[in-house]
């Protein structure tokens, strides 16, 4: 007979099973500190759950990463042609939410509405997969298709130099390879209601983790030879509410519309180069005037040019006054060259 656990135990192993995607290598140490216990204590947590099969380690005690254990429940494989969305919600992955509480029902059929739309409208592929897992604190479902790519296609749809650069495009919202049809929307908002959020396509990775509540997006090498895949994570008891997610972007309070954007400037990079261009400011600014608030944030950018503060700060500002560029994590030296650019415009 299972020994059955006091509540502080369960709360402890709740919440160091929480810390585990974020801390992979530190759950231990985030938890003790939380708790206010020894390491020690948190390690007997942790090997408790590793003999339970929640979680895997990997590696020696100094690098020992540790990942829970996710197990595949369902897997399908559909046809696009002709395919409807809310069908595939309503019959395939609806019951397995349908006595969770609302607000996770209400992301996941969102999200997952979302994405597979994408896949329909815009992949030009034949056949999508669908494959939902479980873990013990949360679900993930990944959308598969064999279609163009989602990158390069905002590559060829906008003649840009690099699918890298779709990257940034999409991080800013309201972009849109099909504005008769789509508002561009859904990837933006998709990616900020799941704690993690996962495009992998060509030569390209997109990702966005809320749960390290900071601005994420990377690129790198790896991903499928053909199509994209789509990964969403949510954890079983996250308390989102989808509203507030849409009002988090709305530059007004009572103001619905989206009208807010976080731009991360480190997209704007390729490798390590420096930001001094007026050529890299435009790119940067393209299509942000549609917004009312345009948060840019310059968190891992340890400099920038004058003609790319210039550019951005006092060129684009006097020609679009009703946008309201705001930066945030800007370093110092960052900050004295926007000062700079201000400067200029506030004297002339």
């Amino acid at each position: 007979m299972a020994k059955r656990l006091t509540k502080r135990t369960h709360e402890i192993r709740r919440y160091l099973l929480k810390q585990i995607p974020a801390h992979p290598y530190d759950a231990i140490i985030v938890t003790a500190g939380y708790f206010g216990l020894s390491r020690q204590a948190i390690s007997r947590h942790m090997r408790a759950l590793i003999e339970e099969g929640a979680v895997n380690a990997e590696g020696h005690t100094k690098t020992r990463r540790y990942e829970l254990v996710r197990s595949k429940i369902h897997e399908w494989r559909i046809h696009l042609l002709g395919l409807k969305e809310d069908v595939v919600w309503r019959e395939k992955i609806y019951p397995m939410f349908m006595d969770a509480p609302e607000n996770i029902k209400e992301l996941w059929e969102y999200g997952f509405t979302e994405m597979l739309n994408n896949a329909i409208d815009h992949s030009d592929g034949r056949e999508v997969k669908v494959e939902v897992y479980s873990s013990p604190i949360s679900h993930t479902i990944t959308i598969s298709d064999d279609g163009i790519g989602i990158f390069r296609k905002i590559k060829e749809a906008c003649n840009l130099e690099d699918e890298r650069h779709a990257v940034l495009e999409l991080a800013k919202g309201k972009f849109t390879t099909d504005p008769d049809n789509h508002t561009g929307e859904g990837i933006f908002f998709t990616s900020r209601c799941f704690d993690l959020f996962n495009i992998f396509s060509g030569i390209v990775y997109f990702n966005h983790d809320e749960r390290i509540n900071d601005e994420h997006w990377i690129y790198e090498n790896g991903g499928p030879s053909k199509g994209t895949i789509v990964i969403l994570e949510l954890a079983n008891d996250a308390d989102r509410q989808i509203e507030d997610v849409f009002n988090q972007y709305a530059s007004e309070e009572g103001d619905y519309a989206f009208n807010k954007t976080v731009v991360p400037v480190s997209l704007l990079r390729h490798g390590k180069e420096n930001l001094v261009s007026r050529s890299q400011a435009k790119r940067l600014m393209v299509r942000v005037e549609r917004f009312k608030t345009v948060v840019l944030d310059f968190h891992e950018i340890n400099k920038i040019g004058q003609a790319f503060a210039d550019e951005i700060f006092r060129v684009f500002v006097n020609r679009h006054p009703d946008v309201n560029v705001v930066p945030v994590r800007a370093n110092v030296n960052v900050r004295r060259m926007i000062r700079r650019a201000r400067a200029v415009t506030n004297n002339n």
